[in-house]
């Protein structure tokens, strides 16, 4: 009966796209344009009877393509079909952007068999003991972590799926609250950076994968926050459906040397300093100054952060001179320049009295502005100005900052006892690794130290020390806790290494092979749909509406989000997003803009049924109990929050453009 539902559900679809181009098609005399939406709707309907959407779209590009160039000379019509063929081919084998694909997939895969995540769930899921819905909350911070370090959703699905969804269930969890947590958490790497779906579409739309990246952040934060937000209030309004975890599961077992000192005070760094400066009670004084260094961790860490957002803050301001540039490149360089900040599109920075897309030429003879440092006639440098050496003056914003973070240091030594202690070791040995080896490749990524595929290469080398440093790890204390010879711990991690690497690179050739081929596909279809001028049909229409440009953006969201429910997010960004990036410029919004807006919408791709990959990811791995049905009640609300998200992303897009405004001046 559920099987009968579910093809009724996209019997029903397909009958929605089919009739209407049934009834209004022109058939008696019809043109190549209509020709190119008959191909569209066609490739749907393929796509939602399960054949493979690469061939499918390479099948179809090439059948219209035909037809466009015999419309104009059938004699050399197959010739050209062929030599089309060629020439997309070698365009996505030439696209220096898609070599990051392999690579950060490479790296995700090798970090997921690293063996990190449970035990960051478990130290998580003991930080947050005492929050309602303590174990959902650890899930989706624990997805949103691990989304950094892999973007491969199902991964992350199937992962959380076989550790916490157990987890939640053991504990009383609602069902349907459960795999909505997994599935939903899980799907922020679609979002979050490194996102192959980033990659993807700044491939398809010409913007810089690095300024997605950057613009990523705060979006993909944002909504594990409102996730987050929603399962507290949720816990805290319906306690039934997230019970409170038992005393017993919140305690953390101290060691000796914590069980010594615990007598002499709650506190623990109080405890710590008296043992250091006094007695120690028999704890060795190394111990106790190695303990006390790992408390003082979190006030060093707050004190670097305000002490580099100082130095920033204050910094002298020192004007860069573009006259170079222009003596270089003359009456070319300058305009390119005014090019980029040309600021007159939606979501982008407020342009200072200019019209969207004008650039005015360099003035001859106009003066420039005076490089910071010059030059004598004797070429040396003369040095900087008094006013360029002075610091600006400390900001109210600022000291309002310091005082919050004096307030944070405070607030945790005031509750840090003994047991924190341990689940801020905990974290500091699940989470630290994992976290340098994200900021090395974001890091490296956004302040334009390496291109993304340079950043994933360097990613992909950072998981297999990962995954041989934790295997090696969990190895010698099996050997030491079974009293047998410790040496035998390096021959097994060679050995697991060797299964892991062969393991996560088949992966990535099948994945990586999965998205080259549909960029292949992508190319023919989206060439025969041009030659036969479906692009200009379309664009004639949507103008003929005379919409807005927020009427154009809802439109073209909600056609977004329609497509997500029977379409992968590869489907809509290799087919669709074609037809809508011709269109920005006319309605002055901004690509970047637009891309966050879609990979943000996208989300519903994993999470709407039919074809929500995310349920089928969980049910996999799921208890036989839990229904493909309750698993997808359980994802609904989520999709409400996604499109609470997705309105205050429009409402306001500094969430999204404040960092690439920031780093890259746009």
């Amino acid at each position: 009966m559920k099987l009968r539902k579910e093809l009724w559900f996209g019997f029903s679809l397909m009958a929605a796209i089919v009739i209407p181009v049934v009834v209004l098609m022109p058939w008696g005399h019809l043109t190549n344009g209509h020709l190119g939406l008959m191909m569209l709707a066609l490739i749907c309907v393929g796509i939602m009877l399960g054949f493979p959407t690469a061939f499918t779209l390479m099948g179809m590009g090439v059948f219209f393509a035909w037809l466009a160039y015999r419309s104009v000379d059938p004699a050399t019509a197959g010739r050209q079909v062929l030599d089309l063929f060629v020439q997309r081919t070698y365009g996505v084998m030439s696209n220096d952007v898609l070599i990051a694909v392999p690579l950060f997939l490479f790296m995700g895969y090798v970090v997921e068999r690293a063996q990190l995540i449970d035990r960051l769930f478990r130290s998580l899921h003991l930080a947050t003991a005492r929050v309602p819905g303590s174990l959902a909350v650890a899930t989706v911070v624990t997805c949103a972590i691990f989304a950094t370090a892999t973007g491969i959703v199902g991964a992350v699905v199937t992962l959380m799926g076989l550790l916490a969804f157990p987890a939640m269930l053991k504990a009383g969890y609602n069902v349907k609250v459960a795999a909505g947590a997994v599935t939903a958490g899980g799907c922020l790497g679609i979002l979050i950076p490194p996102s192959v779906l980033l990659i993807v579409y700044g491939s398809v739309a010409g913007v810089s994968v690095v300024q997605l990246y950057a613009g990523a952040f705060l979006p993909g934060f944002m909504l594990a926050g409102l996730y987050i937000g929603y399962i507290i209030v949720l816990a805290k309004w319906k306690p039934r459906l997230m019970p409170p975890l038992p005393e017993s599961e919140r305690r953390v077992e101290l060691p000796r040397w914590a069980q010594t000192l615990a007598p002499r005070g709650r506190n623990a760094l109080a405890g710590l300093g008296r043992a250091a400066i006094g007695g120690n009670a028999g704890v060795a004084k190394r111990t106790v100054l190695a303990q006390l260094f790992v408390t003082l961790v979190p006030a060093l860490f707050i004190a670097a952060l305000l002490g580099v957002t100082y130095r920033t803050a204050t910094a002298p301001e020192v004007e860069a001179s573009t006259a170079g540039l222009i003596e270089a490149g003359g009456l070319i360089a300058a305009p390119e320049q005014e090019r980029e900040q040309s600021t007159g599109l939606i979501g982008a920075p407020a342009a200072d009295e200019k019209e969207p897309g004008v650039t005015e030429p360099p003035v001859e003879g106009a003066k420039e502005t005076p490089p910071a440092e010059t030059r004598t006639a004797e070429g040396a440098k003369e040095p900087p100005t008094a006013a360029e050496s002075v610091r600006l003056p400390v900001p109210v914003w600022l000291w309002i900052t310091f005082a919050v973070g004096i307030v944070i240091i405070v607030l945790i030594y005031w509750l840090w006892n003994w047991e924190r202690l341990e689940v801020f070791k905990m974290l500091l040995t699940s989470f630290f690794p994992l976290a340098l080896m994200i900021l090395a490749v974001l890091g490296s990524i956004v302040f334009g130290l390496a291109t993304p595929s340079e950043a994933a290469a360097i990613g992909g080398f950072g998981g297999f020390i990962l995954a041989g440093v934790y295997r090696f790890i969990e190895y010698w204390r099996e050997e030491k806790s079974s009293g047998r010879d410790t040496g035998k711990a390096v021959w097994s991690t060679v050995k697991e290494l060797g299964v892991i690497v062969k393991e996560s690179s088949f992966l990535t050739a099948k994945t990586s092979a999965m998205v080259c081929w549909l960029f292949v596909g992508s190319g023919i279809f989206s060439a025969a749909f041009a030659l036969l001028g479906g692009q200009e049909v379309i664009e004639k229409w949507v103008l003929s509406l005379n919409m807005t440009p927020v009427q154009f953006m809802i439109l073209a969201q909600f056609i977004i989000f329609i497509l997500g429910w029977p379409l992968e997010w590869t489907e809509i960004i290799i087919i669709f997003m074609p037809i809508f990036l011709p269109l920005l410029p006319h309605f002055g919004i901004d690509p970047l803009f637009f891309g966050l807006l879609v990979a943000l919408n996208l989300q519903t791709a994993f999470l709407s049924p039919p074809v929500a990959m995310a349920a089928f990811y969980l049910k996999g791995v799921s208890p036989p109990h839990v229904t493909l049905n309750a698993i997808f009640a359980g994802m609904m609300p989520f999709m409400g929050i996604q499109l609470i998200a997705l309105v205050l992303l429009y409402v306001f897009p500094g969430i999204g453009l404040w960092l690439p405004q920031l780093v890259y001046g746009r």
